[in-house]
């Protein structure tokens, strides 16, 4: 339990698609101006990455890696179709785009064209498709942990969206410098929130992992002083003996 927390906390904010990685930043840019079309494109990132990650986890585990064909029989053991990971997975996360639209312009046809364009490309998005590449690379071990994994990713995402959308939102009435509006005003903003997300990091851990082998060796370190501390005393009193026992 414990690990599918600090999985998902890292994934919301240490590890955040946007501000830690830079995926995404195109649809981030663009779609970013209102609050509500940043909501609609965010829970649709969230739904495609919650569904995208576990099945690419599935396809990795018994169809691509190498030794993954093993349940066919012993003759498939050795075989290695890791090549084809991107054209799977974007077949997947292909697919998965396309029903979301489907949906989208069948329920919400306001948000479908307040998306626009930016709605399809959600296939093409580095961020979805980095969700998977992550997954696949960190060697994430169990398919609930994967589901974990796409979920807080895009929560992460709609996080980072729906912030800066409603900063930019706000600073339509503010007096920013000329040269500075527009996606000027939008990076610099970005950059702060970045360094903003990044200070959550080892919030779960506390640097123990680091920290637990330093002081291991300060302890060892002070026990080595005293030794030497000690031994320097007893050669000097066994010198104090020896000349006493000259000069007698």
């Amino acid at each position: 339990m414990l690990e599918h927390i600090e999985l998902f906390f890292k994934s919301i904010f240490i590890d955040n698609m946007v501000f830690a990685v830079f995926l995404g930043m195109c649809s981030y840019l663009a779609v970013s101006k209102k609050v509500a079309t940043a909501v609609g494109l965010g829970a649709a990132v969230i739904f495609v990455l919650a569904v995208t990650v576990p099945l690419n986890w599935l396809l990795d585990q018994y169809l691509l890696r190498d030794g993954a064909l093993a349940w066919l029989g012993p003759e498939f053991a050795d075989y290695n179709l890791s090549f084809l990971s991107f054209i799977l997975f974007i077949a997947t996360i292909a697919t998965m785009v396309q029903l979301v639209e489907i949906v989208v312009e069948k329920f919400s046809p306001a948000l479908y064209n307040s998306l626009g364009i930016f709605l399809p490309l959600i296939a093409v998005n580095c961020a979805i498709l980095g969700g998977s590449l992550f997954m696949q690379s960190r060697e994430i071990a169990t398919l609930g942990l994967a589901f974990n994994y796409g979920v807080s990713s895009g929560i992460g995402w709609f996080l980072a969206i729906l912030a800066i959308a409603a900063i930019r939102e706000k600073i339509r009435y503010s007096n920013v410098p000329p040269p500075l509006r527009g996606l000027g005003i939008t990076f610099i903003i970005t950059g702060l929130m970045g360094i903003g997300f990044q200070s959550f990091g080892g919030m779960l851990t506390g640097g123990s992992e680091e920290e637990a082998p330093v002081l291991e060796k300060t302890a060892a370190a002070k026990v080595e002083e005293v030794e030497v501390k000690e031994n320097k005393k007893e050669i000097d009193e066994k010198e104090i003996s020896y000349n006493d026992a000259i000069n007698k």
